[in-house]
């Protein structure tokens, strides 16, 4: 069995570890940067409109697949879709509500909203004319069946290689200390981190540390920055200056408003950090409340409060840590996930038989 895997450049780390855990169950694979093959309006990358229009058709003859993977909805999948090869279409976010949410906030001139409804134009033809959709959690399988319920659909998880994350010395950070790693790209997931505004002066004694940047950096730093036991770190290179990091910090914290397979979130409990998160999207299904960490309800700081409260105790004893590393590596681990994408393709060609 050979597969073709397509995606952008933020995750071609995690598809190349993917295939490679795919490789070793006996399924040949190539990892491609998706543009360098297809591309089009509304792209940005003009120049490569036109001057990569045969070379996925070269990748094809050349590689010869029997399945083409997307890990986005981009013109890859269309042309994947025009060469009758079967498509699987990876699900990384709520595609639909992300759109309507770029519609209210950053794409609101003419010309973005017209680049924004092609965007959904080409994400619906993937998914209509995909053989199987792959959502990364429960929670967006069931979003996913709302709006294509006659589709194959199954959930297929994030997966993780434990032996990237091991302690790292590095960093040197104010202890005691909560870490958080997240972007600012999506104005839903990002204003929650406000909510650390209405805490931080209640836990003078622990420095806040945040790692992370984006479009809506801006809107929510300023207010941040207020507080003495708070610290901007930027974005740090991953996945090296990010495991320094996670080494270091006493307990990580996800306060998101939308999120649904957080990679950072399995990342902190493979080095055994205790976490809170907030019970939003697939979240809870990557942690387990009570045992590697604590949920909080969103936008409730008396909550936060007092599971912060919480996780300081667990910091010395340090149970949670390691309950969290024995959970992500029992679920999560590539070997587990590889299977299991295997598992699903032999379904599809046994019905596809039938």
């Amino acid at each position: 069995m050979r597969i073709l895997i397509g995606g952008s450049s933020s995750k071609i780390f995690h598809l190349q570890e993917f295939a490679n855990s795919l490789e070793k169950i006996g399924i040949t694979t190539k990892v491609v940067l998706d543009i360098d093959y297809s591309n089009g309006y509304p792209s940005r990358k003009i120049a490569k409109w036109f001057k990569n229009n045969n070379q996925f058709k070269k990748l094809i003859d050349e590689f010869k697949p029997d399945f083409i993977f997307v890990d986005r909805q981009r013109h890859f999948g269309l042309s994947a879709i025009k060469s009758k090869i079967p498509l699987i279409v990876h699900l990384r976010g709520d595609f639909w509500k992300e759109m309507k949410m770029a519609e209210e906030t950053s794409y609101k001139s003419f010309p973005k909203r017209m680049a924004l409804k092609k965007w959904y134009e080409i994400g619906d033809e993937c998914f209509k004319n995909s053989q199987i959709i792959l959502p990364i959690c429960r929670h967006l399988k069931k979003r996913t069946l709302e709006y294509y319920p006659d589709q194959n659909i199954e959930v297929l998880y994030q997966g993780i290689n434990p032996k990237n994350w091991y302690y790292e010395k590095g960093m040197n950070l104010k202890h005691p200390c909560i870490g958080l790693v997240q972007s600012a790209n999506i104005w839903e997931k990002t204003k929650e981190i406000l909510l650390l505004t209405e805490i931080m002066n209640k836990f003078p004694q622990i420095t806040f540390y945040w790692v992370g940047d984006g479009p809506y950096t801006n809107e929510i730093l300023p207010k941040l920055e207020k507080f003495g036991n708070f610290t901007w770190l930027g974005s740090l290179e991953y996945p090296n200056k990010i495991r320094e990091f996670l080494s270091e910090i006493d307990a990580y914290a996800l306060i998101s408003g939308i999120d649904m397979s957080p990679l950072t979130l399995l990342e902190a409990q493979l080095m055994e950090k205790p976490v809170i998160a907030t019970n939003v999207g697939g979240i809870p299904e990557l942690m387990i409340d009570g045992k590697t960490g604590f949920l909080i309800e969103k936008n409730n700081p008396k909550d936060l409060e007092e599971k912060i409260l919480f996780i300081l105790k667990e910091i010395s004893t340090q149970k949670m840590g390691s309950e969290g590393k024995k959970f992500v590596i029992e679920h999560f681990n590539w070997e587990i996930i590889a299977k299991k994408f295997k598992s699903i393709l032999e379904q599809y060609l046994k019905n596809s038989k039938n």
